[in-house]
């Protein structure tokens, strides 16, 4: 059966306890309200619960307690109050008589003397009268100037004895005493640094009192002024200056809020430092963080006094160190301090990031460079304090980027908000200029080469003994970090630098030895492990390929039904299409097939850990490509033919391989899988590179085809949907499908070249095909039969006559033309335009008007003798509207597809497609002064010697012009310093500044028939080729497969047999007149004569020769001729080939047409 312990408690009537019983009984049957009440003597009928009793025995108790409590509080106020009123009468009478004593002392100071009857009551009633009270009184100034006098000319003495400093190096007591009161000196000075800002700055007592308190200050902690040190006591001096800066830097002196309020007082601003309450006192590192790093200019503007102290290696390692482990609560302590207006485009992160560079490179207001980092810096620490700093800034920058964004995209408010907002841009400029000024060390080659040298150090050994027992906070230099570091400059350089942007660093990087090889070698070693399958023997072996056969090879290969789906249904999602799939099935099937591709070399250059585009990229990855591309896209600006392919610096073409497969792969995979926006700077870069690169291959090929058409072998999408996706992005830049909108358009115009030429062509006329859709469909186009445009041309004036009917159309010209020729004789030609005429017009005034001896455009000194405009033509009448119009006709073939004889200058294609030329094309434009200049860089000799300047000379119809490159040109001589300036200011004005004015004229013409996104789906040798034809030769197999026979013609007739056959003997110029004979044009269709339209067709002439004539040897008499508007050739029945080779040559050479019928 249970038991239950029983208590029972007696009070008097006052409460008091007089006796507690307890013990155990025996649990009866009584009722539950029974059993919890207890019998009390004395108690009225009602009686109370234990429960109750319980409680209100402990409130009496407790309240006793608080009585007690209250009356020790009140006992310990009184004694403080009658100890500070004390103390404050004992002061004042220290004081009295303490100047007294120093008025009327004339025996000898010693430093023992100056510590115990001047030092000793000085501290004392300063502390209780000033320092107490937050002031410094006006009564005391006189005493401080006073002391410190005493102190600094004991301190100048080499008086053993009467130097105070000695007492450093004296007994254990003198040097306990020493430290204390060099402690309380130090704590005073800051104090009276602190109050400097409370007083009149016109006052000259308070300023020669707080300049005296600061050269103690300097004086009490370096040893450079303690006169009374010797070698053989010079380690206890130094000793006793470590403690007094560690005590410094503790926080417990108040450094910290003096030199904040300091500064803030030279700022001139209304910055209160009063608000800072530091509940810690004693983690002095946050405080010299969160207070002092935040201070705009800080090194700049502090005295040269005050800045060894702030750097010292112990100060800055236990900042950093503390940062590093509390970086999350000292970067929002760093957001919510307050900084002055005027500095207030910058955040308080951002000065924190400036003062640590400017602190641990040794950079202050008199130093522009040091050369060298603050003696005793820790790397490490520096430069992930450094990373850390930059990502939170970069934070506040993105989202300051998005907030001014949308600012922008909402409609004009009267909010006050935005006034504020336009006076900090109206300031900003400046503002940034001086802050990017604070980064300067970083873009200096010593700093990066010290940061590799202990990177590589730190990775050939072990790192010492961690800061803290945790591998989270040991910390080390490596390459990565090196790379954060400078990434992440980079991209603050490019936000915050309005002139020149990155490019300071970009420069440094680019130009420090050893740096991009050490990069690549890391990249190489996590992309490429082992020994890639990539080789210059399988190079070379793809490499020895049959341009013909490329062109002509057929695609046999489907494209993945996955890759279509995807395509297809982005296609729907732009077009707002719900057509059924098997529609879209169906076109895709009729559609042919990509062009085949090896598919094992395309696995070669595929590169597998790029394959899911950004989103499998680490972010140490992400990194070393962001700095690699940038810093490598800048070099290849700069990098000759000479150094890239015979020197091959700094990598070679294997490696250069490699790279090129890396970028083909990244961006095409990146645009494909979609990219946030904290990843558009490493895009951005690493297409930029990827173009340098594939131009560079465009120009001299190093890489083999299939390395640009690997990563899209699988997945890319047919060309009429490619095609009409492009249309629909190019109108509607700004889809709502903001994630994959980009992605769809930038594959198409940004990678090209992952499509191979052939589909390029056809998605060039497939553009065309809906220009054509959207014009008919407007009501542009006429009806057929109908004729919009007539001209007559004459044959001795075509360019003249073509530019004065047609020039005034402008995008009209999309139209047709009816062309009506007048002979030379001045007679009408016989024959009806069914476009065939028209496209021997396009063809005949391209061929005079690009003639050189018409003065509109020359040749290049090539071998190839390529078309450039004529600097000449400015002068000629018309030269320049002349030179739109051939803008004009050039679009019209390639709106038409006709197809003309001439190539024109790689540089010159290069501004019709909007890029910029650099210093190797201009190989391509005049190979001599490209010669020269690599002369004039890779001289061993002074420079100056070879007489140049930074002038150009032209000459024009007969006139010498002097052109200056720069501003003074003619007056400043070339040197080995700026020889570099010199080459690429002459490669600019050749290649960008003087082709400019006639490729905008050009570009004008072109673009009114030919959209610009069209053309940038090609490189300047594809654009040529789109333009003028494959090769000076035509496929006679492909020409014969292709052919239509009429009139009675078959395929086995005897006069088709030996027209094959004297075909095939022809000479390839000779060919190519055949086909202008009969197309009007010398070229074969790109793709193959199964393109050409009308089809070429031979039809039969019959003409009877009497049987007794052919055996006597004679032949039919009568001439070939043409109908090019049928692109038919009208054959006569010959029966000799003999005489048909003769009739056929002579009526290709006579340059006429329709009058040999």
């Amino acid at each position: 059966m249970p038991w239950k312990q029983t208590c029972i408690l007696v009070v008097d009537k006052k409460g008091n306890e007089i006796l507690g019983l307890c013990f155990d009984n025996h649990l009866t049957s009584m009722d539950e309200h029974r059993k919890h009440q207890v019998s009390l003597r004395g108690a009225s009928a009602k009686e109370i619960t234990r429960d109750a009793l319980l409680e209100k025995v402990f409130q009496e108790r407790e309240l006793r307690n608080y009585a007690r409590r209250a009356t020790a509080a009140a006992l310990f106020i009184q004694r403080v109050w009658r100890r500070y009123k004390v103390s404050e009468i004992v002061a004042m009478q220290h004081q009295e008589e303490w100047e007294i004593l120093v008025n009327h002392f004339a025996g000898v100071r010693t430093a023992t003397w100056i510590s115990k009857i001047i030092l000793r009551p000085f501290l004392f009633f300063i502390m209780c009268l000033s320092t107490r009270h937050q002031k410094v009184h006006t009564r005391h100034i006189d005493c401080m100037r006073t002391c410190f006098s005493i102190l600094l000319e004991s301190m100048n003495s080499v008086d053993l004895d009467s130097n105070f400093c000695s007492l450093a190096i004296g007994t254990p007591e003198e040097r306990r005493i020493w430290t204390y009161q060099a402690q309380k000196l130090t704590f005073l000075g800051f104090f009276i640094l602190s109050q400097f800002s409370k007083h009149n700055s016109g006052d000259q007592d308070i300023v020669y009192v707080t300049s005296l308190a600061m050269r103690l200050v300097v004086v009490l902690t370096d040893l450079k002024g303690w006169k009374c040190i010797t070698d053989d006591n010079r380690s206890d001096a130094d000793i006793a200056v470590k403690d007094l800066i560690k005590f410094m830097g503790s926080g417990k002196c108040g450094i910290y809020i003096s030199i904040g309020r300091y500064v803030s007082t030279l700022n001139n601003s209304s910055l209160q430092r009063k608000s800072i309450i530091l509940t810690d006192v004693n983690y002095a590192a946050k405080q010299y963080c969160v207070f002092l790093l935040t201070i705009p200019w800080l090194a700049q503007r502090l005295p040269a006094v005050l800045l060894p102290a702030l750097k010292h290696k112990t100060v800055l390692s236990s900042c950093f160190q503390t940062l590093l482990i509390l970086k999350k609560n000292i970067l929002r302590d760093m957001d919510r301090s307050e900084i002055p207006l005027s500095s207030k485009g910058i955040p308080p992160v951002g000065w924190a990031l400036a003062n640590v560079i400017c602190l641990a490179t040794g950079t202050d207001n008199d130093s522009t460079d040091s050369g060298s980092f603050s003696q005793g810096l820790e790397y490490a620490l520096y430069v992930h304090v450094v990373v850390t700093l930059t990502e939170s800034l970069l934070d506040y920058l993105d989202n300051y980027g998005c907030i001014k964004k949308e600012k922008k995209d909402i409609a004009p408010s009267p909010d006050p908000t935005d006034t504020v907002l336009c006076d900090v841009d109206a300031t900003a400029g400046f503002l940034k200029s001086s802050y990017i000024d604070l980064l300067r060390p970083v873009c200096q080659q010593w700093h990066l080469k010290i940061l590799l040298a202990i990177a590589n150090t730190d990775s050939t050994h072990s790192a010492e003994t961690p800061l803290l027992n945790s591998p989270e906070y040991s910390w080390k230099l490596e390459l990565s970090d090196v790379a954060f570091f400078y990434s992440n400059m980079l991209r603050i350089f490019s936000i915050l630098n309005p002139t020149l942007g990155s490019l300071p660093v970009l420069n440094m990087l680019s130009f420090t030895p050893g740096f991009l090889v050490s990069l690549w070698a890391v990249l190489e070693n996590s992309l490429f492990p082992g020994d890639s399958n990539i080789s210059d023997d399988h190079f070379i072996s793809k490499l020895s390929f049959s341009n013909k056969s490329v062109v002509q090879e057929k695609r046999q290969k489907q494209v993945e039904k996955d890759g279509v789906n995807k395509w297809v249904s982005v296609l729907q999602k732009f077009t707002g299409k719900s057509q059924a799939a098997g529609k879209y099935a169906d076109q895709i099937d009729s559609h042919p097939g990509p062009s085949k591709v090896n598919e094992d070399s395309s696995d070669v250059w595929d590169i597998e850990h790029m394959r899911s585009g950004l989103q499998g990229i680490s972010k140490d990855m992400f990194c070393l490509l962001h700095l690699f591309c940038a810093t490598y896209s800048h070099l290849l600006l700069v990098l000759d033919d000479i150094e890239f392919y015979e020197k091959q610096v700094p990598f070679t073409l294997e490696q250069q391989r490699r790279i090129a497969s890396l970028l083909n792969t990244l961006v095409y995979n990146g645009l494909s899988h979609g990219s946030s926006q904290q990843s558009r700077p490493l895009m951005d870069y690493t297409i930029r590179c990827l173009h340098l690169m594939y131009e560079r291959d465009c120009r001299h090929q190093f890489c083999p085809p299939d390395l640009w058409l690997s990563p899209a072998r699988k997945s890319r999408p047919p060309i009429a949907v490619a095609a009409r996706s492009h249309g629909v992005l190019s109108t509607n830049p700004r889809g709502d499908d903001a994630s994959f909108v980009p992605s769809m358009g930038s594959i198409i115009t940004t990678t090209p070249h992952v499509f191979p030429f052939e589909e390029r062509v056809e998605m060039f006329r497939e553009f065309v095909k809906m220009d054509k859709a959207s014009r008919k469909m407007a009501g542009e186009v006429s009806e057929p039969g109908s004729r919009s445009i007539e001209i007559v041309v004459r044959r001795g004036h075509i360019v003249e006559d073509g530019y004065q009917q047609l020039n005034y159309l402008g995008s009209k010209l999309k139209s047709s033309i009816h062309v009506s020729f007048v002979s030379e004789c001045g007679l009408p030609e016989a024959g009806l335009d069914y476009g065939g005429l028209s496209k021997e017009f396009l063809t005949d005034i391209s061929k005079e008007a690009f003639a050189p001896e018409y003065g509109l455009f020359s040749q290049t000194s090539t071998s190839e003798r390529l078309l450039i405009p004529n600097i000449s033509a400015r002068y000629l009448e018309n030269g320049m509207q002349m030179i739109e119009f051939l803008g004009r006709v050039v679009g019209k073939a390639l709106y038409e597809g006709i197809l003309l004889d001439y190539s024109f200058s790689h540089v010159f294609v290069q501004k019709l497609l909007g890029r910029y030329s650099f210093l190797d094309e201009l190989s391509t434009l005049d190979p001599e002064l490209y010669r020269n200049l690599m002369y004039v860089k890779h001289f061993d000799g002074d420079v100056k010697d070879l007489s140049l300047d930074f002038t150009v000379t032209e000459e024009s119809l007969g006139k010498r012009h002097v052109i200056e490159l720069k501003s003074g040109g003619k007056d400043i001589s070339v040197s080995n310093e700026n020889k570099m300036q010199y080459i690429h200011a002459i490669a600019d004005y050749k290649l960008n500044h003087q082709i400019l004015p006639f490729s905008n004229a050009f570009y004008r013409g072109l673009t009114d028939l030919i959209s610009p996104s069209w053309l940038k789906l090609f490189n300047a040798s594809e654009f040529n080729q789109l333009l003028s034809g494959g090769t000076y030769d035509i496929d006679v197999d492909d020409l014969k497969n292709n052919t239509r026979y009429t009139g009675g013609y078959s395929e086995g007739s005897r006069s088709i047999k030996l027209f094959w056959e004297v075909i095939r003997d022809f000479e390839p110029k000779e060919r190519c007149m055949l086909l202008k004979f009969v197309t009007s044009c010398s070229r074969a269709p790109l793709l193959g004569f199964n393109h050409l339209q009308p089809t070429f067709t031979i039809h039969k002439v019959a003409c009877d020769v009497p049987l007794w004539a052919t055996i006597g040897g004679q032949d039919v008499e009568r001439l070939p001729s043409a109908s090019t508007c049928y692109n038919t050739l009208k054959l006569p029945t010959y029966k000799r080939p003999s005489t048909l080779r003769a009739k056929l040559l002579y009526a290709i050479s006579s340059n006429a047409g329709f009058e040999l019928s």
